[in-house]
């Protein structure tokens, strides 16, 4: 009768899951949004769910240093964590977690021209430059565990481009790049956030 009964309980159990399967795929839902991922992370910047107590993120490499953007780029991954997440921004060898980055590419590429006109000798002479061009970069980035060195998470090819305009006045155009440039580690560094801590 034990073994009759327990029977019956299951199989009204399947009847009404089956009968109702909207019920099945929001059971199927929650559990796979329960279970289904190692890392969790609040909104408001305090991670869940995994033990990362603080992070470093220390300078950047770069295969290409010509433009400076190592430091750029740090300084604003760690301005972005610290006006924005609650978790500790530290020295390496006090870190539970460590953000590594590399700068793998950095290119710049013309992106319109213009017609300049200059007289040589008496003639009127026309010929092209370049009036706007595009910087593109392109970085690995992970955090890894301090401990393990496991990753938490690794994207080897994160890209971003900002273009700029090409003047006649070189301080002009070091300051266009240089606003290109922090532009780039702007949204760089958005994305190293929200990978860090919004992720789930």
């Amino acid at each position: 009768m034990k073994y009759r009964n327990a029977s019956n309980l299951l199989n009204n159990h399947f009847a009404t899951v089956f009968r109702f399967p909207f019920l099945a795929f929001f059971l199927v839902c929650v559990l796979s949004l329960t279970h289904g991922c190692g890392y969790q992370f609040r909104a408001t910047g305090e991670p869940i769910g995994i033990e990362i107590q603080s992070l470093a993120i220390p300078l950047i490499s770069s295969t290409s240093s010509s433009l400076g953007f190592e430091g750029i780029v740090t300084t604003i991954i760690r301005e972005e964590f610290v006006s924005r997440s609650k978790l500790p921004v530290v020295p390496r060898e006090k870190a539970s977690a460590i953000f590594v980055g590399r700068v793998t590419e950095v290119k710049i590429e013309p992106l319109s021209y213009g017609t300049v006109s200059t007289t040589v000798k008496g003639k009127e002479i026309e010929y092209d430059v370049t009036d706007r061009r595009r910087l593109r970069v392109r970085m690995e980035a992970k955090v890894i565990d301090a401990a393990t060195g496991e990753p938490i998470w690794h994207e080897k090819a994160m890209e971003e481009r900002k273009s700029y305009a090409v003047t006649e006045d070189p301080l002009t155009n070091r300051f266009n790049v240089e606003n290109a440039l922090e532009e780039i580690a702007r949204r760089f560094a958005e994305r190293i956030y929200a990978q860090t801590v919004e992720r789930f």
